[in-house]
């Protein structure tokens, strides 16, 4: 992976976390906390969007997927911390 590679990965990461964090509670995580979110978001909508069979391609479906992935990430966390 080249350094460019790794810029846009982690600005994807970023901005899906940030995005991500509006949606769920009105706010972003700082900058760390959006991309840790944001990565491991778009894991997680990686693996529902196969599951689901869709198919999303370029740059805008990489924000998607990241921001469905980490939407849902941060909806469990919010049912474990009221469990």
């Amino acid at each position: 992976m080249d350094i460019t590679s790794l810029v846009i990965f982690l600005a994807i990461g970023a901005l899906a976390g940030w995005l991500a964090g509006t949606i769920m509670k009105g706010g972003g995580f700082g900058l760390l906390g959006n991309i840790v979110v944001g990565i491991i978001g778009a894991v997680v909508g990686g693996f529902l969007f196969r599951l689901l069979g869709l198919t999303a391609v370029g740059l805008i479906g990489s924000v998607v997927t990241a921001t469905v992935g980490a939407v849902v990430l941060l909806f469990l966390i919010g049912l474990i911390k009221k469990a």
